[in-house]
Protein backbone atom coordinates (compact mmCIF):
# COMPACT_ATOMS: atom_id res chain seq x y z
CA UNK A 1 0.00 0.00 0.00
CA UNK A 2 1.16 3.42 -1.29
CA UNK A 3 0.58 6.91 1.18
CA UNK A 4 0.21 10.20 -0.78
CA UNK A 5 3.86 11.46 -1.31
CA UNK A 6 4.70 14.56 -0.22
CA UNK A 7 4.19 16.99 -3.65
CA UNK A 8 0.76 15.62 -3.86
CA UNK A 9 -0.17 15.59 -0.34
CA UNK A 10 0.62 19.52 -0.36
CA UNK A 11 -2.20 19.49 -3.57
CA UNK A 12 -4.58 17.60 -1.47
CA UNK A 13 -4.06 20.53 1.38
CA UNK A 14 -4.86 22.80 -1.23
CA UNK A 15 -8.09 21.68 -2.04
CA UNK A 16 -9.22 21.51 1.61
CA UNK A 17 -9.93 17.63 1.28
CA UNK A 18 -7.66 16.43 4.23
CA UNK A 19 -7.12 17.42 7.44
CA UNK A 20 -3.71 19.01 7.97
CA UNK A 21 -2.39 16.46 10.04
CA UNK A 22 -0.47 14.08 8.42
CA UNK A 23 -1.93 11.55 10.75
CA UNK A 24 -5.19 11.78 8.92
CA UNK A 25 -3.85 10.96 5.52
CA UNK A 26 -5.82 7.91 4.34
CA UNK A 27 -4.22 5.01 2.45
CA UNK A 28 -5.18 5.39 -1.18
CA UNK A 29 -6.83 2.10 -1.09
CA UNK A 30 -9.98 3.51 0.83
CA UNK A 31 -11.44 3.41 -2.04
CA UNK A 32 -14.48 6.15 -0.65
CA UNK A 33 -11.03 8.66 0.00
CA UNK A 34 -9.71 8.15 -3.49
CA UNK A 35 -13.25 8.94 -5.35
CA UNK A 36 -13.60 11.98 -3.44
CA UNK A 37 -10.73 13.39 -4.75
CA UNK A 38 -11.05 16.03 -7.20
CA UNK A 39 -10.63 14.77 -10.63
CA UNK A 40 -7.10 16.51 -11.62
CA UNK A 41 -5.82 15.38 -8.18
CA UNK A 42 -7.22 11.46 -8.90
CA UNK A 43 -5.54 11.34 -12.64
CA UNK A 44 -2.43 12.97 -10.85
CA UNK A 45 -2.42 10.03 -7.88
CA UNK A 46 -3.44 7.42 -10.30
CA UNK A 47 -2.63 8.18 -13.84
CA UNK A 48 -4.39 6.73 -16.28
CA UNK A 49 -2.69 2.90 -17.61
CA UNK A 50 -1.07 3.47 -20.96
CA UNK A 51 -3.26 2.11 -23.73
CA UNK A 52 -0.90 -1.15 -24.20
CA UNK A 53 -1.80 -2.00 -20.40
CA UNK A 54 -5.31 -1.50 -20.56
CA UNK A 55 -5.30 -3.78 -23.74
CA UNK A 56 -3.28 -6.61 -21.94
CA UNK A 57 -5.83 -6.34 -19.17
CA UNK A 58 -8.48 -6.78 -21.26
CA UNK A 59 -7.49 -9.48 -23.28
CA UNK A 60 -9.06 -12.48 -21.31
CA UNK A 61 -12.87 -11.20 -21.27
CA UNK A 62 -12.29 -10.24 -25.23
CA UNK A 63 -10.66 -14.08 -25.92
CA UNK A 64 -13.96 -15.19 -24.04
CA UNK A 65 -16.57 -12.75 -25.79
CA UNK A 66 -14.74 -14.43 -29.47
CA UNK A 67 -14.69 -17.63 -28.27
CA UNK A 68 -18.05 -17.34 -26.94
CA UNK A 69 -19.29 -16.22 -30.21
CA UNK A 70 -17.80 -18.88 -32.53
CA UNK A 71 -18.70 -21.77 -30.12
CA UNK A 72 -22.44 -20.56 -30.50
CA UNK A 73 -21.94 -20.06 -34.33
CA UNK A 74 -20.09 -22.94 -35.81
CA UNK A 75 -20.18 -25.22 -32.80
CA UNK A 76 -17.36 -26.21 -30.52
CA UNK A 77 -15.71 -28.57 -33.08
CA UNK A 78 -15.59 -26.48 -35.57
CA UNK A 79 -14.03 -23.53 -33.86
CA UNK A 80 -10.67 -23.67 -34.17
CA UNK A 81 -8.23 -21.29 -31.91
CA UNK A 82 -6.74 -19.67 -34.49
CA UNK A 83 -10.24 -18.17 -35.39
CA UNK A 84 -10.69 -17.03 -31.61
CA UNK A 85 -7.54 -14.84 -31.54
CA UNK A 86 -8.08 -13.44 -34.58
CA UNK A 87 -11.90 -12.43 -33.63
CA UNK A 88 -10.04 -10.73 -30.57
CA UNK A 89 -7.41 -9.30 -32.32
CA UNK A 90 -4.31 -11.17 -30.90
CA UNK A 91 -2.13 -13.67 -32.22
CA UNK A 92 -2.85 -17.50 -31.27
CA UNK A 93 0.26 -17.69 -29.01
CA UNK A 94 -1.13 -14.56 -27.17
CA UNK A 95 -4.00 -16.78 -26.49
CA UNK A 96 -1.97 -19.53 -25.56
CA UNK A 97 -0.76 -17.29 -22.73
CA UNK A 98 -4.23 -17.03 -21.07
CA UNK A 99 -5.76 -20.43 -21.82
CA UNK A 100 -3.83 -23.63 -22.39
CA UNK A 101 -6.05 -25.41 -24.85
CA UNK A 102 -9.36 -25.05 -26.51
CA UNK A 103 -10.83 -27.33 -23.71
CA UNK A 104 -9.75 -24.88 -21.16
CA UNK A 105 -11.29 -21.95 -23.02
CA UNK A 106 -14.23 -23.52 -23.80
CA UNK A 107 -14.28 -24.20 -19.52
CA UNK A 108 -13.50 -20.74 -19.20
CA UNK A 109 -16.51 -19.37 -21.43
CA UNK A 110 -19.02 -21.97 -19.47
CA UNK A 111 -17.93 -20.51 -15.84
CA UNK A 112 -18.25 -16.90 -17.19
CA UNK A 113 -21.65 -16.82 -18.70
CA UNK A 114 -23.36 -19.86 -16.81
CA UNK A 115 -21.76 -21.20 -13.93
CA UNK A 116 -20.22 -18.44 -12.61
CA UNK A 117 -24.01 -17.29 -11.15
CA UNK A 118 -24.37 -19.78 -9.08
CA UNK A 119 -22.46 -18.23 -6.07
CA UNK A 120 -24.69 -15.15 -6.40
CA UNK A 121 -27.71 -17.19 -6.61
CA UNK A 122 -27.17 -19.27 -3.66
CA UNK A 123 -26.07 -16.16 -1.88
CA UNK A 124 -29.81 -14.46 -2.81
CA UNK A 125 -31.76 -17.21 -1.66
CA UNK A 126 -30.13 -17.62 2.02
CA UNK A 127 -30.59 -13.90 2.47
CA UNK A 128 -34.48 -14.28 1.24
CA UNK A 129 -37.01 -13.38 3.66
CA UNK A 130 -40.44 -13.94 1.57
CA UNK A 131 -42.51 -16.56 0.54
CA UNK A 132 -41.34 -19.36 -1.47
CA UNK A 133 -43.63 -18.69 -4.06
CA UNK A 134 -42.09 -15.55 -4.98
CA UNK A 135 -38.70 -17.13 -4.23
CA UNK A 136 -39.57 -19.56 -7.32
CA UNK A 137 -41.14 -16.95 -9.68
CA UNK A 138 -37.71 -14.83 -8.74
CA UNK A 139 -35.67 -17.63 -9.02
CA UNK A 140 -37.15 -18.65 -12.36
CA UNK A 141 -36.97 -15.25 -14.00
CA UNK A 142 -33.38 -14.84 -13.11
CA UNK A 143 -32.25 -17.67 -14.59
CA UNK A 144 -34.04 -16.53 -17.91
CA UNK A 145 -32.41 -13.05 -17.68
CA UNK A 146 -29.10 -14.03 -16.66
CA UNK A 147 -28.25 -17.14 -18.63
CA UNK A 148 -31.12 -18.40 -20.74
CA UNK A 149 -31.44 -14.97 -22.86
CA UNK A 150 -27.81 -13.87 -22.63
CA UNK A 151 -25.73 -15.62 -25.84
CA UNK A 152 -24.46 -18.33 -23.22
CA UNK A 153 -27.45 -20.10 -23.66
CA UNK A 154 -26.18 -21.19 -26.96
CA UNK A 155 -23.69 -23.35 -25.09
CA UNK A 156 -26.55 -25.35 -23.85
CA UNK A 157 -27.66 -26.14 -27.48
CA UNK A 158 -23.86 -26.82 -28.31
CA UNK A 159 -23.59 -29.22 -25.27
CA UNK A 160 -26.95 -31.44 -26.06
CA UNK A 161 -26.09 -31.82 -29.82
CA UNK A 162 -22.17 -31.86 -29.21
CA UNK A 163 -21.56 -33.37 -25.59
CA UNK A 164 -21.51 -37.14 -26.97
CA UNK A 165 -18.77 -36.31 -29.03
CA UNK A 166 -16.52 -34.91 -26.29
CA UNK A 167 -17.05 -36.64 -23.21
CA UNK A 168 -14.45 -34.80 -20.99
CA UNK A 169 -16.27 -31.64 -21.85
CA UNK A 170 -19.85 -33.57 -21.17
CA UNK A 171 -18.24 -34.28 -17.33
CA UNK A 172 -17.18 -31.04 -17.25
CA UNK A 173 -20.61 -29.59 -18.12
CA UNK A 174 -22.14 -31.73 -15.72
CA UNK A 175 -20.14 -31.46 -12.54
CA UNK A 176 -19.98 -27.21 -13.54
CA UNK A 177 -23.41 -26.81 -14.47
CA UNK A 178 -25.53 -29.63 -14.36
CA UNK A 179 -25.56 -30.54 -10.66
CA UNK A 180 -25.01 -27.29 -9.05
CA UNK A 181 -28.06 -25.49 -10.76
CA UNK A 182 -30.04 -28.78 -10.05
CA UNK A 183 -28.92 -28.34 -6.17
CA UNK A 184 -30.29 -25.08 -6.59
CA UNK A 185 -33.75 -25.61 -7.87
CA UNK A 186 -34.27 -28.52 -4.89
CA UNK A 187 -32.72 -25.78 -2.25
CA UNK A 188 -35.95 -23.73 -3.44
CA UNK A 189 -38.71 -26.73 -3.32
CA UNK A 190 -37.06 -27.79 -0.26
CA UNK A 191 -37.35 -24.14 1.70
CA UNK A 192 -40.91 -24.43 0.59
CA UNK A 193 -41.55 -27.84 2.27
CA UNK A 194 -39.88 -27.00 5.24
CA UNK A 195 -41.67 -24.10 5.80
CA UNK A 196 -45.12 -26.10 5.25
CA UNK A 197 -45.85 -23.66 1.51
CA UNK A 198 -45.26 -27.15 -0.47
CA UNK A 199 -46.55 -30.69 -0.18
CA UNK A 200 -43.95 -33.18 -0.03
CA UNK A 201 -42.30 -33.82 -3.43
CA UNK A 202 -39.93 -36.86 -4.25
CA UNK A 203 -36.56 -35.22 -4.31
CA UNK A 204 -35.57 -37.21 -7.31
CA UNK A 205 -37.98 -36.04 -9.34
CA UNK A 206 -39.77 -32.67 -7.84
CA UNK A 207 -36.96 -30.47 -9.43
CA UNK A 208 -37.53 -31.99 -12.91
CA UNK A 209 -41.12 -29.81 -13.17
CA UNK A 210 -39.10 -26.26 -12.27
CA UNK A 211 -36.27 -27.68 -14.71
CA UNK A 212 -38.18 -29.14 -17.53
CA UNK A 213 -40.09 -25.31 -18.57
CA UNK A 214 -36.74 -23.56 -18.41
CA UNK A 215 -35.13 -26.14 -20.84
CA UNK A 216 -37.92 -26.24 -23.09
CA UNK A 217 -37.81 -22.25 -23.50
CA UNK A 218 -34.02 -21.98 -23.95
CA UNK A 219 -34.40 -24.94 -26.61
CA UNK A 220 -37.02 -22.77 -28.32
CA UNK A 221 -35.56 -19.63 -28.78
CA UNK A 222 -32.05 -21.25 -30.18
CA UNK A 223 -33.67 -23.37 -32.71
CA UNK A 224 -35.29 -21.21 -34.79
CA UNK A 225 -35.65 -23.71 -37.43
CA UNK A 226 -38.14 -25.98 -35.35
CA UNK A 227 -39.70 -22.94 -33.54
CA UNK A 228 -40.55 -20.75 -36.56
CA UNK A 229 -41.98 -17.33 -35.92
CA UNK A 230 -43.88 -18.22 -33.24
CA UNK A 231 -41.03 -19.26 -30.98
CA UNK A 232 -39.41 -15.96 -31.90
CA UNK A 233 -42.36 -14.11 -31.02
CA UNK A 234 -42.68 -15.75 -27.78
CA UNK A 235 -42.99 -13.67 -24.81
CA UNK A 236 -40.74 -15.74 -22.59
CA UNK A 237 -42.05 -13.70 -19.19
CA UNK A 238 -45.66 -14.73 -19.57
CA UNK A 239 -44.60 -17.96 -21.00
CA UNK A 240 -42.58 -18.11 -17.29
CA UNK A 241 -45.40 -16.84 -15.48
CA UNK A 242 -47.86 -19.18 -16.37
CA UNK A 243 -45.43 -22.00 -16.16
CA UNK A 244 -45.25 -20.97 -12.58
CA UNK A 245 -48.68 -20.40 -12.00
CA UNK A 246 -49.48 -24.37 -12.96
CA UNK A 247 -46.43 -25.23 -10.80
CA UNK A 248 -47.44 -23.17 -8.10
CA UNK A 249 -51.37 -24.91 -7.84
CA UNK A 250 -49.96 -28.03 -8.07
CA UNK A 251 -47.59 -27.21 -5.28
CA UNK A 252 -49.43 -25.61 -2.58
CA UNK A 253 -51.04 -26.77 0.48
CA UNK A 254 -53.87 -24.49 -0.09
CA UNK A 255 -56.22 -25.77 -2.75
CA UNK A 256 -56.71 -23.09 -5.87
CA UNK A 257 -59.22 -21.10 -6.34
CA UNK A 258 -62.66 -22.36 -8.22
CA UNK A 259 -62.84 -19.64 -10.96
CA UNK A 260 -66.01 -21.36 -12.30
CA UNK A 261 -69.33 -19.45 -12.85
Amino acid sequence: MTLLSSAIYRKALNTHFFDANPKNVKLLTNKSVIMSLPQTLRELVFPAPHKRERRKEARPGELLDAALALFVEKGYAATKVEEVAQRAGVSKGTLFLYFASKEELFKAVVRQNISGNFSEFNAALDEFEGSTADLLRIFVHAWWDRIAASQGAGIIKLMVSEGAQFPELADFYRVEVVEPGTQLIRRVLDRGTQRSEFRLLDPNYGFYAVLAPIMFVELWKNAPHLSGADGLSMNVSKYLDMQIDILLNGLSLQAPANFSS
